[in-house]
């Protein structure tokens, strides 16, 4: 169960920044020579990879429109991450059980990753860029407390990123409505006057 609430905790994060996870998760590793982190996630090269792309991802995820573009590119990046480091927290067991915390880990971290590339789009709409930063703060501090917590209280932290991941689905529904009814309201907006065959340039 702990291993479970591990993979839930780490596949949301990993949908808001995957290499970040893998960050903590190795470093923790490294530190505490923590049981419940696969060694492989401690290795150099790994640690290497992961914070240089971290460094790539806190400066694009800061900028209006890059962001969703990382976010575009990220879109099969985040999910295996996910699920990849929940097959690594099953470690010796079962095949069943990898397949099920491999599962449990991508498919909540596609889940949140969706959350959170809808919310920057939302975010975007506005021409200032402190709100991006902002959220991007806010995201990155979320994960490493969470993921950090985890690895402590793996239950506790797995509620807390339940309701995480509830309220960014929430806040996506409601962005989705919002573009589907200014969607509508422009196409149903009256013809401009003079418009048509009948308009500028037809005989009086």
């Amino acid at each position: 169960m702990e291993s479970l609430a591990l993979a839930f905790s780490s596949g949301w994060a990993s949908g808001i920044n995957a290499y970040l996870v893998v960050l903590v998760l190795g470093v923790a590793d490294r530190v505490g020579d923590l049981d419940q982190v696969p060694d492989a996630l401690g290795r150099w090269d790994v640690l290497a990879v992961a914070s240089l792309f971290f460094v790539v991802e806190l400066v694009a995820d800061k900028i209006p429109y890059v962001d969703s573009t990382w976010d575009a590119v990220s879109t099969a990046i985040r999910p295996t991450v996910g699920a990849v480091v929940g097959v690594l927290l099953a470690g010796d067991a079962q095949t069943l059980d990898q397949a099920v915390l491999g599962t449990v880990g991508g498919g909540t971290a596609l889940l949140s990753h969706l959350a959170k590339a809808g919310g920057r789009l939302a975010i975007n709409t506005s021409p200032e860029p402190v709100s991006n930063v902002l959220a991007s703060v806010t995201e990155d501090v979320a994960v490493l407390a969470v993921v950090w917590f985890a690895l402590e209280h793996p239950r506790a932290a797995a509620a807390v990123a339940a309701v995480l991941l509830v309220g960014g689905l929430v806040v996506l529904y409601l962005v989705a409505r919002l573009v589907r009814r200014g969607w509508r309201r422009w196409r149903s907006r009256p013809a401009p006057p003079g418009g048509g065959a009948g308009g500028v340039g037809a005989a009086p």
